[in-house]
């Protein structure tokens, strides 16, 4: 009996861009670890009322909205000519968009810690996808 071999069709075990994807995964790892350091000045900024904490908070804040832009044309980076997934895109989007809600409803506590959870879980979501195979395969 011989032995049949299949092979694979061009371009389908051809994976992302390893720099591309390490880019994009310390961008991400960066703005976590960006949230986290707000939301720690944010709980000290409510138990010592306000003060310098409190402006830390809004400075990590910037830095947060700094980092998204970033990692968005890293993601676009990773879509169109990596062929990667689309959707980290719009996550993305999704993180400097609700970033930018987050100034503009620092009075309103009733928007805001909302909108700070909503930010933990798309990192979240963000996170648990660079570090999965998934990431690296082509569309």
């Amino acid at each position: 009996m011989g032995e049949t071999q299949v092979m694979p069709r061009p371009g389908t075990t051809r994976q992302v861009s390893a720099g591309l994807l390490y880019s994009l995964r310390v961008a991400i790892i960066a703005q976590a670890a960006a949230l986290l350091v707000a939301a720690s000045f944010a709980g000290q900024a409510v138990s010592a009322g306000g003060g310098p904490v409190a402006e830390t908070h809004v400075m990590a804040g910037m830095v947060v909205h700094l980092v998204a832009l970033v990692q968005i044309v890293l993601a676009i980076l990773v879509w169109r000519p990596g062929r990667g997934a689309g959707w980290p895109v719009w996550a993305s989007v999704a993180l400097f968009v609700v970033g930018g809600l987050q100034h503009v409803t620092w009075l309103w506590l009733g928007a805001h810690l909302p909108n700070g959870v909503l930010l933990f879980g798309l990192i979240g979501a963000l996170l648990v996808w660079s570090w999965s195979p998934s990431a690296s395969r082509r569309r």
